[in-house]
């Protein structure tokens, strides 16, 4: 049994991050509105990133390093182009 990291993509717009065991079956719960309090008020949502790891300590450290990163920089690790806007 292996760990995914994932990437959602929420209905406003919002990526949210988290990793689990069966990406198929959290998702579903993210749709149902039980997979966690900030997707709730947000779906649907949809998946944009995976990565597998080896073991749950590996998921949480790089579920970790994405929560960490720049929005710029997680849609570039997403395959978005961010654009900056002028002020």
């Amino acid at each position: 049994m292996g760990w995914v990291v994932y990437v959602l993509r929420c209905k406003t717009g919002q990526l949210y991050t988290g990793c689990t065991t069966d990406l198929e079956r959290r998702v579903k719960e993210h749709n149902r509105g039980i997979g966690s309090k900030y997707t709730r008020s947000r779906l649907p949502v949809a998946v944009v990133y995976k990565e597998r790891l080896a073991n749950r300590s590996e998921a949480l450290r790089r579920e970790r390093a994405i929560k960490a990163m720049r929005r710029s920089e997680k849609l570039l690790l997403v395959g978005h182009v961010a654009f900056a806007t002028s002020a």
